[in-house]
């Protein structure tokens, strides 16, 4: 499957969605929260980690397809670890604007561990949205060339978020 490649179209778009993301979850996570009435709230994390570990472990057979030349499946990988990708965010959103965040209670090292995976998970899971978004749409318009050059980045900062939303459920699953 190729989309034609239409860089009018795409390339605005995936800039006002990459400014529009980042900026929609700050302001869901500012406002007064909205009760929707879930009565195990604490699921949605363990949900958002088996997202994100489940997108890891897509990411690297995709990395695996990719390596040993199936094209095939190395851009069902891709599809999927985006998609998954969505249904995170969008079910991140949907907690974020419903549930109280919870605050981390740890102490001693694990404390400054703690928040700088935090914020480094933060500040690169803003990035990899153009990144992905980029990668994926060169890859379905079949420019290779640039494909190869983004995904060089966006591989593993990729990885990085994913392994790092699992790692920050684990820090936090006591909080819940």
């Amino acid at each position: 499957m190729e989309i034609k490649t239409d860089d009018n179209f795409y390339k605005p778009f995936i800039i006002i969605l990459s400014i529009a993301i980042p900026i929609v979850v700050t302001i869901l996570m500012l406002m007064p929260k909205i009760d929707a009435g879930f009565s195990n709230a604490a699921l949605f994390p363990l949900f958002h980690a088996i997202l994100n570990g489940t997108t890891f472990f897509v990411l690297l057979a995709g990395y695996y397809f990719i390596k040993n030349k199936h094209i095939k499946y190395h851009r069902a990988s891709m599809v999927i670890a985006l998609l998954l990708s969505t249904v995170f965010l969008i079910s991140y959103v949907i907690s974020h604007a419903t549930i109280p965040s919870a605050k981390f209670g740890g102490e001693g090292i694990l404390r400054p561990i703690y928040f700088f995976i935090l914020l480094t998970h933060i500040i690169l899971a803003t990035t990899i949205v153009p990144l992905a978004l980029f990668a994926i749409y060169r890859g379905l318009t079949g420019e290779i060339a640039k494909h190869k050059k983004i995904v060089k980045y966006t591989l593993p900062i990729w990885l990085y978020v994913s392994s790092t939303g699992v790692i920050v459920y684990l820090f936090m699953k006591q909080y819940y």
